[in-house]
């Protein structure tokens, strides 16, 4: 790494590219890689050994540069030295303001705010930690939480709620390296620690699989489905139909419709993969939509508001009141995808392309740029007669 010697200026602190570059008597500037900007002070203090027996030789994180100043941070280093020359561990002795870990998740939380996809994601993010990290290890000095700390929080709901514990766990290790960075902390993310030595338990999650409708019998249902007038039912017609997500359906607008190229697009913010997806029209698909046109809603299934879609459960609720608890919305597309596998001929990569599923490694992925829309253009019409064959 570069080392600069002599005083550093406010201008080198700013632009200065990564390493660790001197001030001069034991105080450094260190950036990352990242362009994170952090002191630190490397003392021998007095009279003290290390497990090899020779002087005691330490670095000492004296805050970000982002929040401790030039000026500031010569001052700690001074204090530091002073004690180390004493015979004191500055590390159980310095008055520094150590912020505790639920100011620098809040921060953290603040900081990531634009980069979510979902702000609904972003909120889950702060309140997993509210809930689980903050009553136990939130008043703490980030540089007092170790293994045990981490510990405290996780193990409780390790095996009871592993999922929810791996999310506390990876958000608990983003504020604690955060903190790092910053100057707050030393030393090995204790996340990390306890991840590599396996001191958790092994737990095998069951994988939950929405309920679907078996797919002989989504015929019979969808020609009762069809006698019925409600805006939910023809977004589930359609729904069926086209076997897509909910959220998708829901939120379609008719600018994302080519009628004259029957074809769908739906854009990547929409698709839970961040890519654009084309979803062939078959003719029963089109006697749907064509029809609601005339409603000259800006989306395609509008709910009670004027050019707003239904709730969300609108069509889970139609279901219910079906007297269908076998199934979910989201089921019809498993019914779609074991009704493609019984098909003679359906290559696997037409039937997952057709759910917007990502196939074959990144390097598989770079060279496959076709979607196969026609293949998909007939394997969705053929799919469309299966479905409409008990009208």
């Amino acid at each position: 790494m570069a080392l600069h010697g002599g005083k550093l200026t406010k201008n080198l602190v700013r632009t200065l590219g990564p390493g660790r570059h001197g001030d001069g008597n034991g105080l450094y500037l260190v950036v990352d890689p990242s362009g994170a900007r952090r002191w630190i002070v490397r003392v021998t203090v007095k009279g003290q050994r290390n497990r090899e027996g020779k002087p005691l030789r330490t670095d000492f994180g004296l805050g970000g540069a982002d929040i401790v100043t030039l000026n500031q941070a010569r001052d700690r280093a001074l204090e530091y030295r002073r004690m180390a020359k004493q015979g004191i561990n500055p590390r159980y002795n310095a008055r520094q303001e150590i912020p505790c870990f639920e100011e620098i998740a809040r921060q953290v939380h603040i900081e990531r705010l634009p980069t979510w996809k979902n702000p609904k994601h972003g909120q889950q993010w702060i309140n997993t930690l509210a809930e689980y990290a903050f009553p136990k290890i939130g008043r703490l000095p980030v540089s007092e939480i170790d293994q045990p700390e981490v510990l405290q929080v996780l193990l409780p709901i390790w095996t009871a709620k592993p999922e929810t514990a791996k999310r506390v766990a990876q958000r608990m290790k983003a504020v604690l390296d955060v903190a790092k960075s910053k100057g707050f902390r030393e030393g090995e993310n204790p996340v990390t620690t306890i991840r590599d030595a396996r001191v958790l338990p092994t737990v095998k999650q069951k994988v939950q699989h929405h309920k679907a409708m078996h797919w002989q019998d989504v015929p019979a249902f969808y020609a009762e489905l069809s006698t019925k007038d409600a805006m939910a039912a023809k977004a589930l017609m359609f729904t069926c139909l086209t076997a897509s997500r909910t959220s998708e359906v829901l939120k379609a607008k008719w600018e994302e419709f080519d009628s004259d190229e029957q074809l769908w697009t739906i854009p990547a913010e929409r698709m839970k993969a961040d890519r654009e997806h084309r979803v062939p029209l078959t003719e029963q698909m089109l006697a749907i939509t064509e029809p609601l046109k005339a409603l000259r809603s800006e989306v395609v299934f509008e709910g009670q508001k004027r050019h707003r879609p239904m709730s969300n459960m609108a069509m889970l609720m139609l279901l219910r009141r079906m007297k269908v608890e076998s199934a979910t919305v989201h089921g019809f597309r498993s019914a779609f995808r074991d009704w493609a596998a019984e098909q003679p001929g359906i290559a696997r990569e037409v039937a997952e392309l057709s759910l917007a599923h990502t196939i074959g490694t990144e390097v598989e992925r770079a060279y496959a740029r076709s979607d196969l829309l026609e293949k998909r253009r007939n394997l969705m019409a053929a799919w469309s007669l299966f479905v409409e064959s008990g009208r």
